[in-house]
């Protein structure tokens, strides 16, 4: 039955299980360990801190296969030769990069102490860009081992943005036939959401991919993977996500999570603090601003929570719908003027015309 196939599986995970059967490989038979992740999905997610001798580490069960392994293997093995600080994955006592149990697979590093990066405060944020301009730039022509699945990436961002362009209309054809309280508040700030997907779809059908930097990206750098030490050094972890891709995906993604936050609300100032910390280690061309503009102009969360709810409207809790798109209109008027303000800057900045 696929439930007793589930429960053998969560037993597996067990903190005596991993101890007995996986610790021992790394010679950490007496040593301490508490899980502190797990996700119960289809790819079971797991992450234990294990303390012996005054030491710490991070015991993860990956969720892939591998070959892809050995690629994030690579990632952090470069990363590390570059001098940019990340957790080694450590060799077992028979020399392997992972631990094979059951058919999972576990790798082990060393548990980084010290202090997430906080949106709050402007140095955490200014030293993690200045990071991760120096990752790409160590990262241009990074090659996987041999037996690596090459991660590639380099979706066309006017592609994904037409796909989310057509789902909101979609969405705004179910409100009008819906009519519920979603529907209404949906309606009422359909008009401004419109006009920022309008303009992320112009701008990225004008992006030539041919002046978008490659390198080895980490597609998750966000504060929860950026920690500082003592010595104000900072780390990354969880190459989960990691692959080549275009440089601007990983900088968009860091600029939208900082900018949806209450404190740091669609902040200009901060962002073209950002990018101009980027800039004094890696240049970036026309159509790389195009591309972070497009990036952060659509309304990614009024997309998701619409089509989400729409998608579930028969089973989902209307209520908490309702107050998750009230939450997020509210930010609306500031969206706005950055993007506009933003693409001002960028005219004026290559002296061009960009819609």
């Amino acid at each position: 039955m696929p439930y007793a196939a589930k429960k053998y599986n969560l037993d597996l995970l067990s903190e005596e299980n991993v101890k007995k059967y996986v610790l021992p490989h790394y010679n950490l038979n007496e040593a301490e360990i508490s899980r502190i992740k797990f996700k119960d999905t289809d790819k079971q997610r797991a992450v234990y801190k294990v303390s012996y001798n005054n030491k710490s580490y991070c015991l993860k069960k990956v969720y892939f296969s591998k070959e892809e392994l050995l690629f994030v293997y690579s990632a952090i093995e470069w990363l590390f030769r570059n001098n940019i600080k990340v957790p080694k994955i450590l060799a077992t006592n028979t020399n392997d990069r992972f631990v094979n149990y059951n058919n999972m697979l576990f790798i082990l590093t060393p548990w980084i102490e010290g202090e997430k990066c906080n949106y709050d405060i402007r140095e955490h944020i200014l030293l993690s860009i200045n990071n991760l301009a120096h990752m790409h730039k160590s990262c241009g022509k990074f090659t996987p081992i041999e037996g690596s699945t090459m991660r590639r990436s380099f979706d066309n961002i006017n592609i994904s943005i037409s796909k989310h362009f057509h789902q909101l209309l979609s969405c705004s054809n179910l409100a009008f036939k819906h009519g519920d309280k979603f529907s209404k508040l949906f309606l009422q700030n359909f008009e401004n959401n419109l006009f920022l997907a309008e303009i992320a779809a112009q701008v990225s059908s004008t992006i030539n991919n041919n002046n978008l930097s490659k390198s080895l990206c980490h597609l998750d750098y966000v504060n929860k993977n950026i920690i500082f030490d003592d010595k104000k050094n900072t780390w990354v972890i969880d190459f989960d996500k990691c692959s080549t891709d275009y440089c601007t995906h990983d900088i968009s993604y860091f600029l939208r999570r900082l900018l949806k936050r209450d404190s740091t609300n669609w902040d200009l100032d901060l962002t073209l603090n950002c990018i101009n910390i980027y800039e004094k280690t890696c240049s970036l061309t026309l159509d790389e601003y195009k591309y972070i503009l497009a990036y952060l102009s659509f309304p990614q969360k009024f997309w998701k929570i619409s089509k989400d709810y729409y998608n579930n409207i028969k089973k989902c809790n209307h209520n908490s719908f309702f107050y998750l798109l009230k939450k997020t209109v509210q930010r609306d008027e500031e969206h706005l003027n950055f993007v506009i303000d933003f693409g001002k800057h960028i005219e004026n900045k290559f002296n061009t015309r960009i819609t």
